[in-house]
This record gives structure tokens, C-alpha cells and sequence, in this order.
């Protein structure tokens, strides 16, 4: 009998795993729209609500803290229900609280329905993620599942492209709705084209599942199975604890903290820098255009740092990406008002997202495989905090009063600092 992990082992892939891969592709570019449709937003809602920065900042940092509660307690209970169970309540989660986003009537309402979408965005990305690795090839797996992930920024540049078009004409909530319905029509696309994980099927073997299997792998052109394997006993679960024996204390502290800076520095970036950019004088289609312009770096840095980390090392070009960023957020007031700042926004994109999304892969290679899921989820976690205080500390900057390139001078910071400590990390 297969085992599930081999069955596409050594096969061609199929036009049952690229609808798989391009489904997922898609959820986590609405992903992405949904994260920062908030931000190219913020320049009209602080506009229109004259919210101060502070209050901005902690909506920023509610639909990261439902994403980190997402991928806490909902992304896990795909191991139970199904990664395309999941996938499926993560769509309607998003669409439908990004779409009530938009009959909002106070900060407070606002602050909530990004709280509760959040939930869905977070447990969307790891759903995704798994059955995409489930159903390609060992080879090229590793393809596969950047080509996912790297969804997430090209949602977030389309959105962008959107807003520019619709925020100064028919307003920002009209976003939002567009926004929501999108999540929503996702869900029949999801429904019809998705498969679910054989080797969930066949491992956790719900009711049904030999029948379930068996049609999928016909549709794969693999053998039917004539009954289920063997079911394996259940894994005792890994305490937190065993990433601080004393083999990894060291490389599980380092490692946690330059997630937290990186991530702080990554969601300042994301979530202020249309507010921003308007608040410097640009034009509101103009400041939009800007985070645009950043989240189309950080899809080529994701790409890039993949082929340069494969052949200079993987920490050395994670630290030295991060140095490289920090130095240009510390000269970035050298460029502002000039022709060169949506380029240096752009570079910002490629250093800080390519960095921390290679900062995932540290951790899958820091530790063995029987406490590898537990470290890269808590490493996860430790980062996602980071997202949280990133915006709420710069919504209470900017309510300072500081200039613009004195905020990224400030955020070089923690780049620095992450960049840093991740070339002392020991990595066996």
C-alpha cells in the first residue's frame, strides 16, 4: 500500500494539484487584500472620523491580533475537520467581517470586525499552506509552497491598485464591500475545485475516508486502495518547554526575538505607510500607490532570497538583507520629496518581506523532526506579537508628531537589531 507522503513522490503533476496550488494561490491573495485593505484605507478614515493616530494604530493592530488567535487555535483544528473544512470557514470568516467592515459607525465597531476577520486571515494562510505541501511533489515542494505563500503580496498589490481607483471617487467603505464580496465568491470556487489532503484522509481517517480517497486518487491517476492503513496512535503532544532544553535555548531565544523585531518593523511598514505618505503631503491616489509599490517588492524579495539564501547560506543573507534594510530606513529622510521614494519604498518591500519569511525557514531547519511543527508554530506566534506592538507603537509616534523619515529612522531599529541576532543564531 502507498504511504500517503509518497504518493507524489516521483509523478508529474496533475490538473488535480495545480487547481489545488492555484485555489490556494488565490485564497491567499485575498489574504493579503483583506490585511491591508485597512491601510490604504486609514488616509480616508482618519479623514472622515478624525481619529487620531493612536486610536488608528490600535485598529491596525486588532486584525493582527485575530490573526495570531487564528493561527493559534483555528489552523490547528484543520488536523481534526480537514485543511479544506478550514479553508472554507476561514473564507466566510473574512468575507463576512471584512464586508460588515464597511457599515462600521464608530472606531470601536471597526476595531472589532478587524479583530474577527482576523481570525480568519490567520487560520486561511497555515490552512493553505499545508495542503499545498500535501499535494506536491518532495522535489519541488518547496516551489510550490512559496509560489502560495507569495499570493499574500500580490493580493495586497491588487487591492492596492483598487483603492487608488475607488477610495477618492465612491469612498472607503465601498472598498471594504468590494472586499468582502470577493472573500465570499471565493468560497464556491474553494468548494468546487478543492480537494482535500489524501494524507490527512488517510491518516486521521474520518467517516467516509477510504471512499473520500479513493475518488481523489483516481482523479490523480494513482491505485485505489482496497482499505485504509493501519492508523497510526496519536503523537503526544511537544510541551513549549522542549525548545528551551539546553541543545536549543540559545537558538530558540535568538531566533524568537528576531522574529518579534522583524515582525514589528514588517507590520509598522504595512500599516502605516499610506497614512503617511498622505499625511507628507502626497496625494491620497499617490500614498496608496506607495504601499502598492512596497508590497510589489516584498513579492520579488520572497522569490529572491529563496535563489540567494540556496547560495550564499541562509542566515548570512537573511542577517545581511535585514542590515541592508535597516540601513535604508535610517536614510530613507535623504530621499523623501524626491523621485527616488517609491523606488527606496519598494527595496523596503523586498529587504523586510524577504527577510522574515526567511526567518520561517531558520526555524524549520533549527530544530528535529519531532519537535519541528512545534518550534516553527511557537516561533510563529513570538513574531505574529511582534506584528501587534509594531502598529500601536507607531500610531503613538506618529501622535507625537514626528516626522515621517523620523519614524522609519526609529523603526530601523529593531531591523538592525533583528538582523543582528540572526546571524548569532546557531543552526546546527
Amino acid at each position: 500500500m502507498t504511504a500517503a507522503k509518497d504518493l507524489f513522490a516521483e509523478k508529474p503533476m496533475t490538473p488535480l494539484q495545480y487547481a489545488t496550488v492555484l485555489v490556494c494561490f488565490v485564497m491567499n491573495m485575498l489574504d493579503g487584500m483583506d490585511v491591508l485593505v485597512i491601510s490604504y484605507a486609514a488616509p480616508a478614515i482618519s479623514r472622515d472620523w478624525s481619529i487620531s493616530p493612536e486610536a488608528l494604530g490600535v485598529v491596525f493592530s486588532a486584525g493582527l491580533a485575530g490573526m495570531t488567535l487564528g493561527t493559534f487555535f483555528i489552523a490547528p483544528l484543520a488536523d481534526r475537520f480537514g485543511r479544506k473544512t478550514i479553508v472554507l470557514i476561514s473564507a466566510l470568516i473574512m468575507g463576512t467581517f471584512i464586508y460588515l467592515s464597511a457599515y462600521a459607525g464608530s472606531i470601536s465597531e471597526l476595531l472589532l470586525y478587524r479583530f474577527l476577520s482576523g481570525l480568519g486571515i490567520g487560520s486561511m494562510l497555515a490552512s493553505t499552506t499545508a495542503l499545498t505541501a500535501e499535494y506536491t511533489p518532495d522535489k519541488n515542494r518547496d516551489f510550490w509552497v512559496s509560489f502560495v505563500v507569495a499570493g499574500y503580496p500580490i493580493g495586497a498589490i491588487c487591492s492596492g491598485i483598487a483603492a487608488a481607483e475607488i477610495v477618492p471617487t465612491e469612498g472607503w467603505r465601498q472598498l471594504f464591500r468590494l472586499a468582502g464580496i470577493a472573500s465570499m465568491a471565493a468560497f464556491p470556487l474553494a468548494f468546487l475545485l478543492l480537494s482535500e489532503s489524501v494524507q490527512y484522509l488517510l491518516t486521521t481517517q474520518p467517516r467516509g475516508a477510504l471512499h473520500r480517497a479513493n475518488r481523489i486518487l483516481g482523479r490523480l491517476g494513482s491505485s485505489l486502495l482496497e482499505q485504509l492503513p493501519e492508523k497510526a496512535a496519536p503523537r503526544a503532544r511537544i510541551p513549549a518547554g522542549a525548545l528551551f532544553k539546553q541543545e536549543f535555548r540559545r537558538a530558540t531565544g535568538f531566533l524568537w526575538l528576531a522574529l518579534f523585531l522583524a515582525f514589528s518593523s514588517l507590520y509598522f511598514l504595512i500599516s502605516w505607510i499610506p497614512k503617511l505618505a498622505s499625511d507628507a503631503g502626497l496625494s491620497m491616489e499617490l500614498a496608496i500607490y506607495a504601499g502598492t509599490v512596497f508590497n510589489a517588492g516584498a513579492f520579488v524579495g520572497i522569490l529572491v532570497q529563496g535563489y540567494i539564501s540556496s547560495r550564499f547560506g541562509l542566515r548570512r543573507t537573511i542577517g545581511f538583507i535585514f542590515l541592508a534594510t535597516a540601513a535604508l530606513m535610517a536614510s530613507f529622510g535623504w530621499f523623501a520629496g524626491t523621485d527616488w521614494v517609491l523606488l527606496i519604498l519598494g527595496l523596503l518591500g523586498f529587504g523586510i518581506q524577504g527577510g522574515f519569511v526567511g526567518l520561517y525557514a531558520v526555524a524549520a531547519r533549527l530544530y528535529p523532526t519531532r519537535i519541528r511543527t512545534t518550534g516553527v508554530g511557537w516561533a510563529m506566534g513570538a513574531g505574529r506579537f511582534g506584528g501587534i506592538a509594531g502598529p500601536m507603537i507607531g500610531g503613538w509616534l506618529i501622535g507625537l508628531g514626528l516626522l515621517l523619515s523620523t519614524n522609519f529612522l526609529l523603526f530601523a531599529i529593531p531591523t538592525l537589531l533583528a538582523g543582528i541576532i540572526t546571524l548569532r543564531i546557531p543552526v546546527r
